[in-house]
Order: structure tokens, then C-alpha cells, then sequence
């Protein structure tokens, strides 16, 4: 993706839903390998760099704290770990407010193409009612992620998120429970 991702618009989710509940998926291309992007995945270091702090076991059935700024504290579990393709985590909210998903499952897939990989990113498990939001926050986690791994700093600010909301707003718009 281009650098303009900051003051463009461009929506790199599809959301939609499956047994009632919200799913959002992200995929990107990233200028890297896939090595240096599964290293941003699972390193705790490189995870404070661009998601937030993460104490704990990130092994396969490993527990782990997470704390997001902006967002609070996390608990996770690591349900599926193929390095250096696929993790799949479990994380719940212990704090949820009414309405918030108390836990949601976050897959994600990395593959090589040529120089580049390609990111995909699932959420599942938030309200329908929340779906827009839940496709703006995980986009920007994507973003942060390639800003990360470019060096330079994330944008995690409101006018990023306004820009962002209209069209996930739009795309949600199109979808229903099943």
C-alpha cells in the first residue's frame, strides 16, 4: 500500500456475519517478508512498537496480557501457532461494557509473494451493532502494523478513525445475522 494510506480513505476490510455475530476481515500487502512480519506478529518487543505491550506465553496454548492504548487491558490464549504462516488467538475482555463482545477470535494468515507478504486478518465475534467500528479498529491495526515494519510512527488518531468510519459504516450497512 501506498504511503497515503494517512490521508486516503482506502477500506482494506470486508465485513459480514456468521452465526449471528460480526466478522471482520482485513487483508494487505506488505513491502516486507514474511519472517520480518510474523517477528512483528510474536515478538513482544516488536508488539509494543505498533499494537501494545504483551506480557505472557504466546506459545501454542500459551496465556498472555495485553495492554492496547486506547483500548484497555486484554486477556489472550494461543489457539493455533504455524510459524511462520498462521495464528489464531482467543482474546477476551475483561472489562466489557454492555453490548461489547467480551471475547472475539483473531486468525491471522501470512503469505509470501515474491518480496511482499500478503496479511489477511479475521475477527469474529463482535455485534452486528458494533461491526463498523470493530472494521475501522482492526484496519488500523493492519496500518500500524505496516507503519511499523516501514519505520514510521502509527497513526492511531481520531481523524484517522473519522476518515475510515463512513465507508465501513456503508459496508456494514449491507450486512445481516444468518
Amino acid at each position: 500500500m501506498a504511503d497515503d494510506r494517512r490521508t486516503g480513505h482506502k477500506v482494506l476490510g470486508s465485513l459480514r456475519s456468521a452465526d449471528g455475530m460480526g466478522v471482520v476481515r482485513i487483508e494487505d500487502r506488505l513491502d516486507t517478508r514474511v519472517a520480518d512480519v510474523w517477528s512483528a506478529l510474536t515478538d513482544p518487543g516488536r508488539l509494543a512498537g505498533w499494537y501494545g505491550e504483551v506480557e505472557g506465553d504466546l506459545r501454542l496454548g500459551g496465556e498472555f496480557h495485553a495492554h492496547l492504548p486506547g483500548a484497555g487491558n486484554r486477556l489472550g490464549r494461543v489457539d493455533t501457532c504455524e510459524p511462520p504462516r498462521r495464528l489464531a488467538l482467543t482474546m477476551r475482555d475483561p472489562d466489557a461494557q454492555p453490548g461489547q463482545p467480551e471475547q472475539t477470535a483473531i486468525d491471522v494468515t501470512v503469505d509470501a509473494v515474491g518480496d511482499q507478504t500478503n496479511l489477511v486478518v479475521e475477527v469474529r465475534g463482535m455485534p452486528l451493532s458494533l461491526l463498523a467500528a470493530y472494521g475501522v479498529g482492526v484496519q488500523m491495526h493492519v496500518e500500524n502494523l505496516t507503519d511499523h515494519i516501514a519505520g514510521r510512527s502509527p497513526d492511531n488518531s481520531e481523524a484517522r478513525w473519522e476518515a475510515l468510519l463512513p465507508a465501513y459504516r456503508e459496508l456494514a450497512a449491507g450486512v445481516s445475522a444468518e
